[in-house]
């Protein structure tokens, strides 16, 4: 059988977490950028399944893809390292700089690739005829930019408040589902078990930070009433303060610190 006990689980926590902190600058680029266009890949691919049944947990169940392919190749998202990566700093095994330096990377690198897909979408899609040539998956992508931004906006701390708390909401499912990646030696059982609940965040509707990378900036190349200061401001700033407080708090942590210890010897 492939299963991983938990005790051991934990271990892979900490092993991956050293390695992410100890990869080179332009390798943790090169894997972030890889991550963020899979994301954005697997973003219009359930825009295109919503769209074409009506339904948004089909999308819910297509979404995972780009996820599974990011954890069977061991590349670099940020909201996961968000989980991991500490857990090598209180363990004394990094210091905070490489730590931040690790997360810093991740996320530069998560953001290029989301950006240049996003761009690489924008060019191939019928934007260039105008607004009223876009199509349905490039519609709901400028609905989505806007309400992830100006429609938090709207309702000023409360919004921003809701933002946050999503965010917190995304991420814990998020690195659950990194987790769950190691309880499984086999490449089909690492697809099933993190897919789970990354599928739930997206039918819930919550907020990923690198999600959002591809989402907003590609919204606004297609006519989406959305700023720049919308966009980071409104949204990106504060969902990935969340990401990081699921991750880290709700997931990485307790985790670590639970699964660590054996199991007590019966009398």
């Amino acid at each position: 059988m492939d299963y991983v006990n938990p005790k051991e689980v934990a271990d892979s926590m900490l092993k991956s977490a050293l390695t992410k902190s100890g990869l080179g600058a332009m390798d943790i680029l090169v894997r972030g950028a890889l991550s963020g266009a899979l994301l954005g890949i697997s973003v219009a691919l359930a825009c295109l399944a919503i769209t074409q049944t009506g339904y948004g947990i089909v999308g819910a169940l297509v979404f995972p893809v780009g996820f599974a392919i990011i954890v069977i190749l061991g590349l670099e998202l940020v909201t996961g390292s968000f989980a991991l990566v500490p857990l090598a700093f209180f363990e004394r095994r990094i210091k905070g700089i490489q730590m931040v330096r690790t997360l810093s990377l991740a996320f530069a690198g998560n953001l290029l690739g989301s950006l240049l897909f996003g761009l690489l979408f924008w060019l191939a899609s019928a934007s260039g005829d105008g607004p009223q040539a876009l199509s349905s998956i490039e519609q709901m992508l400028v609905n989505l930019a806007e309400k992830k931004t100006i429609g938090y906006a709207q309702y000023g701390t409360a919004g921003l408040a809701t933002a946050f708390v999503k965010g917190i909401l995304c991420n814990w499912m998020v690195c659950m589902g990194v987790v769950m990646a190691m309880t499984s030696q086999s490449t089909v059982g690492k697809i099933m078990a993190c897919a789970m609940p990354v599928f739930m965040f997206f039918a819930l509707g919550y907020e990923h930070a690198v999600v959002n990378m591809f989402v907003i900036p590609t919204g606004m190349l297609l006519g989406a009433n959305v700023s720049f200061s919308d966009w980071w401001l409104s949204n990106q700033l504060i969902v990935t303060a969340g990401n990081i407080v699921g991750g880290l708090l709700f997931t990485g942590l307790p985790l670590y610190y639970s699964l660590r210890k054996t199991a007590p010897t019966a009398n």
